[in-house]
């Protein structure tokens, strides 16, 4: 009996020494970033969307912008806004992130077609993310909408819930989507110690779009609707989408790396240990690709990067490296 009692005893120390390590890991792990406002409780303050919310038509003082190369977000869509205090513009700064005003906000809604086949069958509305710039410091917040899909509530410890729908392909698809804390968001946008936007540099604002019907240069309609300063859009470079099949391999896996490691490894991100930078302009050699290539497969193969951020594995993305990495 005694020697049982000490059996379990010794089995609840273990535990909770296990349990005391995990939680003071995790509160080394917490990311210590300036705030300068305080954001509203419901997504609806921001008047971001007009008539039924699931539609997501902004209205006049936001405008809609699409990146060449994105993010991997569970297979997520996702619609990008911004908006600028009136009568200021984003100006050019080289070929990365342009130089925002203060007063700037950014809008990212992530969001999944119930059948995307059919895209106008209708959607559902999983989150918000907002980036309000002030007093030369980005703020980030998450709003999660409810199940109506009238509104989105602020959460700054995150959520997992179940999402389904029907792919491209048909396929009934359902996985475990998990939202951001704030901690996690900013450990990704994370910049030599400061919040910062991740994806709309200019290079991969330098696309075309379409709007009403027309194909025109992305870079040239911002300023067209003035909100991006006067220059020659010539003046910038570009990424490929790294979908894009007829592209060459090496520049789709620059762009991938850009879009889905860079943020973390670089040598001014969250943890730059070890030297590494998947930058898209960086070479692979001197970013360390090739000397580590071994463990990058490896890494990606069996999930233990990306970090954070998604709960299924982009295959396509997968292969995408793979390839990549045995070519080098």
């Amino acid at each position: 009996m005694k020697k049982k009692f000490f059996i379990i005893l010794s089995l609840v120390t273990f535990i909770a020494i296990v349990l005391y390590t995990t939680l003071s890991s995790k509160k080394e792990e917490i990311i210590d970033v300036a705030t300068t406002l305080e954001f509203e409780q419901y997504i609806s303050s921001y008047n971001i969307y007009k008539g039924k919310q699931q539609d997501m038509l902004p209205t006049e003082d936001y405008h809609l912008f699409e990146l060449k190369s994105v993010l991997f977000s569970n297979y997520a869509e996702k619609q990008r806004l911004i908006k600028l205090p009136k009568g200021e513009q984003m100006k050019m700064n080289g070929n990365g992130l342009p130089l925002f005003p203060n007063g700037t906000i950014m809008v990212k809604t992530f969001y999944y077609y119930n059948d995307a086949r059919s895209p106008n069958d209708g959607n559902q509305l999983i989150e918000t993310r907002l980036f309000i710039k002030k007093e030369e410091v980005w703020n980030v917040a998450t709003y999660v909408w409810n199940d109506s899909q009238t509104d989105a509530v602020l959460t700054k410890e995150g959520k997992d819930m179940e999402v389904s729908w029907v792919t491209a392909s048909g396929e009934n698809q359902k996985i475990d989507y998990h939202i951001p804390s704030n901690n996690e968001c900013a450990s990704c946008h994370l910049s030599e110690n400061k919040v910062a936007p991740l994806g709309p540099k200019m290079r991969n604002l330098n696309n075309t779009i379409v709007v009403k019907d027309s194909v025109v240069n992305q870079l040239q309609h911002l300023q067209s609707l003035g909100i991006l300063n006067s220059f020659d859009v010539k003046t910038v470079s570009t990424i490929v989408d790294y979908n894009d099949l007829e592209a060459s391999l090496s520049d789709r896996a620059k762009a991938y790396l850009e879009m889905n490691c860079a943020h973390c490894h670089n040598p001014k991100g969250w943890k730059p240990e070890g030297g590494y930078d998947f930058s898209y302009e960086t070479s692979p050699k001197d970013g360390r690709i090739v000397e580590i290539k071994k463990e990058i497969k490896e890494s990606i193969m069996d999930g233990t990067m990306p970090y954070m951020g998604v709960t299924v594995l982009d295959q396509g993305g997968i292969n995408l490296i793979v390839e990549y990495i045995d070519s080098l």
